[in-house]
């Protein structure tokens, strides 16, 4: 049997989406799965034993172009697959399979996707977690009636490349003498979920001070949080304090990320990444909800406020005042830290 995933495109999503390519390993030990996703996600497929290839998805996250999907699907039509599970709700995702012409075609209905896809599921609500979601569609829809069906939820768990994590130790003058603490202070999906660098920086100056050192992973766009939490370190902790955002490539910073002693990270995609490679973690939540996409570890620790207006899911705070960050002090994630020590 060859299967095709159409995978998602957030960096989060794509960890958690591991639990079902977990499921249908087990289900279908002689399948063959290939999964479809953007580049940039590609880097966490290598690391997930049960993807047998990564087909790069050439479109944009809001690309139609429904003659380039069309020539892409019959291009996959060569690879005659039997099954195709389509992770994203949209509308235009679920034409490449079509157009492969594979003949079962499972997802959620996500845009009335009706004639797209022949195995619809439309009980969403009855699933509350994403991984719960994603893991469903393993499974044939007449057993699917809510999350308490799933007969089992397999947690994401990346491989670590060692030859490649004593690399990049070496290329970025790294050592791990001190016990490392990752910081991860960043969040594309917007300002709602990114906690003050005030309060990271304090949290970095205590951890400093119990012996740790600091590594700050993030892309480009998180050099600026970067630098100004170590710049807000007193001078004679900045030398252990390393700013690696930007400089890392994503395979880079699952290595690296593997040897930490501890994680503090927004609901991010590296939080998610953190909780693959099974570190102790603390996931800061603003706008968010861990009631949705939790961090899927042993050694967890979720924090956040209990305002009323969170959790709103906005990008940004409709009320401007992002009370749901700035009123989580970082004691409690100092506390937090302490707590998956012991």
């Amino acid at each position: 049997m060859k299967i095709l995933v159409i995978g998602p495109s957030w960096v989060g999503d794509m960890v958690m989406s591991q639990s079902l390519y977990i499921t249908l390993k087990q289900q279908n030990p002689e399948a063959e799965l290939h999964v479809m996703a953007p580049v940039w996600c590609c880097a966490l497929l290598e690391r997930m034993p049960e993807v047998d290839k990564a087909i790069v998805m050439p479109l944009g996250h809001g690309d139609f172009k429904l003659a380039e999907r069309y020539r892409l699907g019959k291009e996959l039509a060569r690879e005659g697959y039997h099954w195709a599970i389509i992770q994203p709700n949209s509308l235009k995702s679920a034409l490449i399979p079509l157009f492969a012409g594979i003949k079962r075609r499972t997802g959620w209905k996500g845009e009335s996707r009706y004639g797209l896809l022949n195995d619809l599921r439309s009980n969403k609500q009855d699933f509350p977690l994403m991984v719960e979601r994603y893991n469903a569609l393993a499974y044939p829809r007449e057993q699917m009636h809510s999350h308490q069906d799933i007969p089992a939820l397999p947690w994401p768990a990346f491989s670590v490349d060692e030859h490649n994590q004593q690399n990049a130790l070496s290329m970025l003058n790294l050592s791990t003498a001190r016990p490392v603490l990752s910081l991860c202070p960043g969040a594309e999906f917007g300002p709602a979920k990114r906690w003050p660098e005030q309060y990271y920086a304090e949290v970095a100056q205590q951890q400093i001070t119990q012996g740790r050192q600091v590594w700050i992973f993030g892309s480009a766009k998180d050099i600026p949080v970067a630098e100004a939490i170590k710049h807000y370190l007193p001078g004679h902790q900045q030398q252990h304090c390393h700013v690696l955002a930007g400089k890392t490539s994503l395979h880079q910073a699952i290595d690296l990320m593997a040897l930490s002693t501890a994680v503090v990270s927004n609901d991010s995609g590296l939080m998610h990444i953190a909780a693959a490679l099974q570190r102790p973690l603390v996931g800061v939540y603003g706008s968010t909800s861990p009631q949705y996409t939790p961090p899927l570890a042993e050694k967890v620790a979720v924090v956040h406020t209990d305002i009323e207006c969170r959790p709103c899911f906005k990008r940004e705070c409709p009320l401007g005042h992002l009370k749901c960050l700035k009123d989580l002090p970082s004691q409690r994630v100092i506390d937090a830290l302490i707590r998956l020590a012991d």
